[in-house]
């Protein structure tokens, strides 16, 4: 058993013998590439997402040095017409280049890369030499064709080198050239039955080509098939939940909302995982390492970004260009480049049908209203903090102060949102109850009754408030804002959730700038 090949299966094993969700259908997606021009494989995630686990799930599944069968048997993998024909066939490599990071941390971190190789892949193969002038590759290509084996090569966090040394081309060139040494020459189809690698960003672009263009890339931004293995469904996670005794519905309000191609509802697995093994549900997000990436990304303040943040901490969802960025962390250049790296760290969630990003979950905004207060964002960072009295107000039915907290709120956004409309006030209207939504889940444009109310909060299970249905006026008066709701019987909609309403009217005068509200008490029988 060496340090980095034939590892064996024992860091598997104790994912294991922990709470363990069967991601092992990646095997048969992998065994399918095998021998193929398709072999070169990089799949890209966020920060605790199940990278590392995948990535020892394979090498487990493939070590010819170890016997994984008791692993798998039980396994969804178990069940597919491959898995006897690669199951511990190969001699693996796996490396963790976070690991090197941490030893040879210095600009001569590729070459120690490639010694600390050598030296072990040697012990494998004493009956081979291993030469003088020997680079890796030619290390490894002189060994498959004198035993006839391929390899399994596994690389974990492939792009921490890229995130740690990625202001010194130098290195960057190095790693790059050794990377297309190994994988893009013509040698590597005959020394490897296939490639993994794993991390964060998708590999580096030069112009608008891959770096290593022979790689079959899925990301947050592109899946392709692999999306389901990306986070926990809804049923693994209702599962988890009813052996844990967990609320299943606080789960979905803090982890839950992430689309990862066609797969619609992905939660966060590691977040998941220890809200249901501590028992309750709170942000495990910061403990991730990317909260001050994040800060310097929206301190960058291209035009429009600092709107596009404002309204999706709102609720909303705003366009994105994903295909300029070049996957390079040091090299923002645009709105869409940052949008882009948050969606990769799982800050932001990406809907490619429509090319819109938004924040997925509760945990999530808790920690980009972290960021938008590291930036000092004061109107907004007041409007938030000020949202816990106007929800307040609305339950207490004090109109005076309602229209007060919804002028504050217009008054201290009006330099990053227009408010010609009811649409822009219902955003401002979305940041200033903010607090609401740990009690509530908020609907804009609910469908209800005859049309849309324009701003629905619904009370989430064991929270014991009326409904609220709020509609927006620009330049007519709250008490017809009242009238409509109960003429387009939008009540009538939410008898499905609770018979306590409360309907509230806001009207904005253009002319005197300034707001005037309702409120009603429903009981609908």
């Amino acid at each position: 058993m060496g340090i980095y090949i034939n590892k064996g299966n024992s860091g598997f094993r104790q994912i294991r013998n922990s709470e363990y969700i069967d991601k092992s259908g990646l095997i048969g997606v992998v065994n399918q590439t095998l021998f193929t021009e398709q072999k070169f494989i990089c799949v890209t995630r966020c920060r605790r997402f199940g990278k590392s686990m995948a990535a020892k799930m394979l090498a487990a599944y493939y070590d010819h040095s170890c016997d994984s069968r008791s692993l798998f048997t039980d396994l969804q993998i178990a069940s597919n017409p491959s898995f006897e024909e690669h199951l511990n066939k190969y001699p693996v490599i796996y490396l963790d280049m976070t690991t090197f990071i941490t030893r040879f941390n210095d600009d001569r971190i590729v070459w120690h890369i490639q010694d600390e190789l050598k030296t072990d892949i040697q012990t494998a193969y004493p009956q081979i030499s291993l030469r003088e002038k020997d680079d890796l590759m030619a290390f490894l290509q002189r060994i498959s064709i004198e035993t006839g084996e391929h390899f399994i090569f596994i690389i974990d966090e492939w792009d921490a080198i890229c995130r740690e040394f990625g202001s010194k081309p130098q290195v960057m060139d190095e790693y790059l050239n050794l990377l297309r040494r190994m994988f893009k020459d013509v040698s590597g189809m005959e020394v490897f039955a296939g490639v993994y690698m794993t991390g964060i960003l998708p590999i580096k672009k030069f112009n608008t080509q891959s770096a290593l263009n022979n790689f079959r890339e899925y990301s947050m931004v592109e899946p392709r098939q692999m999306g389901r293995f990306f986070g926990f469904t809804k049923d693994e996670v209702h599962t988890l939940a009813e052996k844990y005794g967990v609320d299943f519905d606080e789960l979905v309000k803090w982890y839950d909302g992430y689309q990862i191609g066609d797969e619609l509802s992905m939660f966060n697995p590691n977040s998941v995982m220890q809200a249901v093994e501590i028992g309750r549900c709170r942000s495990y997000w910061a403990s991730t390492g990317a909260f001050d990436a994040v800060t310097n990304y929206i301190k960058m303040n291209y035009e429009g970004l600092k709107d596009d943040i404002i309204r999706m901490l709102a609720g909303e969802r705003c366009k994105v260009d994903p295909t300029g960025f070049g996957n390079d962390m040091f090299d923002i250049r645009s709105k869409d480049d940052v949008l882009t790296v948050l969606i990769h760290l799982g800050y932001l969630s990406y809907n490619w049908r429509k090319d819109e990003c938004y924040i997925p979950n509760r945990e999530v905004t808790g920690e980009m209203v972290n960021a938008v207060k590291a930036n000092n964002w004061k109107p907004v960072v007041d409007a938030l903090q000020k949202s816990e009295e106007l929800l307040q107000a609305t339950l207490d039915g004090d109109e005076e102060a309602v229209a007060q907290g919804v002028e504050n709120a217009h008054d201290e956004n009006t330099s990053i949102l227009s408010y010609n409309n009811e649409n822009s006030l219902a955003c401002v209207l979305s940041i200033a109850y903010f607090y609401a939504r740990n009690d509530y889940v908020m609907h804009r444009e609910l469908a209800s009754g005859k049309g849309f109310a324009d701003i629905v909060l619904i009370p989430r299970k064991h929270v014991d408030s009326p409904a609220i249905v709020l509609e927006l006026k620009v330049n007519k008066d709250a008490d017809s804002a009242i009238s409509q709701i109960k003429r387009k019987q939008y009540p009538k909609k939410l008898l499905e959730y609770t018979s306590n309403l409360l309907l509230v009217g806001i009207n904005y005068d253009r002319k005197t700038k300034t707001h005037d509200c309702r409120i009603e008490s429903l009981t609908i029988r």
